[in-house]
């Protein structure tokens, strides 16, 4: 579509997304991103926010793997344990239904180094939204209708 929004594009360029590597219609993704020095804080380390948003984006796409293009999976909660710093260069976000309705998902995530190392791992609640609805309502929110 000629007005769709590009903020899916633009947050893809934003967190360094290199490639989808799987999207399983089973609820399975897994998401290649290149983590930059402009991506971290003292001493080289990526800001958190870029590591919760990696799993936060992969379960999302396994989401939409099974559910399809016209769900928006919308985070009712998310927690995130961090295991060692992520560092630049590439990461992997990997991200698995583990349960739940026809509205509401649990899922899980983890987020690995090149060499396979666990960075961090997630749990999130999430709810399936109307795409039709949801973009609605950011197109009205933006021009103040």
């Amino acid at each position: 579509m000629a007005d769709e929004p590009t903020f899916a594009n633009d947050l893809n360029t934003t967190f360094g997304l290199v490639r989808r590597i799987e999207m399983n219609p089973e609820g399975r993704a897994i998401l290649e991103y290149e983590a930059g020095m402009h991506m971290c804080h003292s001493g080289g380390v990526v800001q958190g926010g870029f590591v919760t948003g990696w799993i936060d984006a992969a379960m999302a796409h396994a989401l939409i793997a099974k559910h399809g293009e016209g769900i928006v999976p919308m985070s009712l909660e998310l927690k995130v344990s961090f295991f060692a710093s992520a560092r630049p260069g590439r990461v992997f976000a990997e991200a698995w239904i583990e349960g739940g309705g026809k509205s509401t998902v649990f899922m899980e995530g983890r987020l690995s180094d090149s060499a396979g190392k666990v960075l961090a791992k997630a749990t999130s609640t999430l709810r399936l939204m109307d795409r039709t609805r949801v973009e609605g309502a950011a197109r009205a929110a933006a021009t103040g209708a």
